[in-house]
């Protein structure tokens, strides 16, 4: 791709042009083989599943360091659900127009300039290697639980990490982590096919959940329905955040979609509007079954079945869990991998990160994504790693929100095959309940984000602006000639 000009092509706001987009997509190298439905099925693996499992215990139950929220996690769902709503109408307009890879880094490219687009990229980099390993984290407590089902416990030096007594390492956690890359590693044609199933059997496990844990709830349980008042709602309302948020990993599939522009905005709608559903009742079994001071923030429907005298069951949902839990991990380091490559090909990253294999796969940008989320997920404890990754996605949603308000009226005759309604009511209040909930982080959260952006920074202005194919003068260019 040569340079293409701006009205100052030396700023760091220059703006990648939409209609440059389509060219880019056509030579990409990856593969074009995702329907609806199994973009549907990547956006509901990403959103449904640790959020369920591990995060609505979590929240329920409190910590040390935060208040329970107990049955009143309900409706920390709700405000997270209501927040990512907003966000996802605009993540479908701008799929629509853009299905490219990138996501939100593309979205913010475009409408806001290259450093926007550089800031929630680099940004996006570090929060789904995060994701992926605060899944991981919460799979290797269903795993414990499935082996102590058999009487197998495994020492607590392997199995937590060294914030818990006796803990050292997660070493579940890391194998985990190197499976899903493994498979994400053989091609979206075959993650496409897994994440159909393992997302049917994640539904079927849910719904047989809710649906024999209504026979066991006690409605005692709901009382105090939020027994810290609502402050620890709010803030668990920023952590269940995470669960929410899928549907923008898997926009950074576009470009492998059979008809992005089409397919993307139905995709993200379904994902959420299924996910909340599921989110609703399981949320009021978990609370109703249990005590929240009982739940197992670890492994909560796993510990809620047990209480009721039902260990088989118990040990059943340990197993499945693991599954569908991995498909929350196969969206975000798909995402991660994604805006990786878009970032490398754009420039602003060396382009020995674009390489592609036989199969579309950047396998590179996948296996270094893959090893930081092990990492991550071996030494760091789940709740600091869940909040890192909840600031960087708020950040995301806020540029997003802001981005489709800009280019509604920058861009206005731009081809659209979805209009989000109430413009710019809806985004508005996106960007709104976004900073909300980002308010409600820890200051350590902050302090790490801050510097993660701030060395970030320092690259673009060392290497991606210079080397930016937006930049006349870049060296990719005069490389392209050659």
């Amino acid at each position: 791709m040569g340079p293409v000009r701006a009205a100052n092509p030396y700023s760091i706001w220059r703006r990648k042009p939409i209609d440059g987009v389509e060219d880019e997509t056509q030579q990409s190298g990856l593969f074009k083989s995702l329907g609806l439905w199994q973009l549907t099925a990547i956006g509901v693996g990403g959103i449904v599943g640790v959020g369920i499992f591990s995060l609505a215990g979590l929240v329920a139950a409190g910590d040390p360091n935060n208040p329970a929220a107990g049955p009143a996690v309900l409706i920390s769902f709700l405000i997270a659900g209501l927040a990512s709503a907003a966000a996802a109408l605009s993540y479908a307009e701008f799929a629509g127009m853009i299905p490219r890879a990138g996501s939100a880094y593309t979205y913010g490219y475009v409408a806001l300039g290259e450093v926007t687009g550089w800031f929630i990229g680099w940004d996006l980099l570090l929060e789904y290697i995060a994701i992926v390993a605060v899944v991981a984290i919460g799979i290797s407590g269903y795993f414990d639980a499935f082996l102590s089902g058999f009487g197998i416990h495994l020492p607590t030096w392997m199995t937590q990490t060294a914030d818990s007594p006796g803990g050292f390492i997660n070493l579940p956690a890391i194998v985990i982590c190197l499976l899903v890359t493994f498979i994400l590693s053989r091609g979206t044609k075959a993650l496409g096919r897994f994440e159909l199933i393992a997302v049917g059997l994640k539904i079927l496990l849910i719904l047989f959940i809710v649906g024999l844990g209504m026979f066991y709830i006690n409605t005692e349980n709901y009382s105090p329905f939020m027994p810290f008042g609502f402050g620890p709602v709010v803030a668990g309302a920023a952590t269940v955040f995470f669960a929410v948020f899928g549907y923008d990993a898997m926009s950074t599939a576009a470009e492998e979609s059979v008809d992005g522009k089409k397919h993307m905005p139905k995709a993200i709608i379904l994902s959420l509007v299924i996910a909340m559903v599921l989110y609703v009742g399981a949320t009021l079994v978990l609370t109703g079954m249990q005590n929240f001071q009982d739940i197992d923030p670890k492994a909560g429907f796993a510990s809620a079945f047990q209480g009721v005298g039902l260990p088989v069951i118990a040990t059943v949902i340990s197993v499945f869990a693991v599954v569908s839990i991995m498909t929350v991990m196969l969206t975000f380091l798909l995402g991660v991998t994604r805006v990786w490559f878009s970032m490398s090909r754009d420039g602003l990253l060396p382009k020995w990160f674009a390489k592609v294999d036989r199969r579309g796969v950047p396998q590179r940008v996948t296996w270094i994504a893959g090893v930081g989320s092990a990492v991550l997920a071996g030494i760091f404890p789940i709740r600091e790693v869940a909040d890192l990754t909840n600031i960087g996605i708020l950040a995301a949603f806020v540029v997003v929100c802001v981005a489709v308000i800009v280019f509604r009226y920058t861009k206005p005759k731009a081809e659209r095959t979805f209009r989000l309604p109430f413009m710019p009511v809806v985004p508005a209040i996106g960007v709104l309940f976004s900073l909300f909930l980002i308010l409600q982080l820890h200051w350590e959260t902050w302090l790490r984000f801050v510097a993660w952006l701030a060395i970030g920074l320092v690259i673009y202005f060392c290497y991606g602006r210079r080397h930016s194919m937006m930049n006349p003068d870049s060296p990719r260019h005069t490389a392209i000639k050659d």
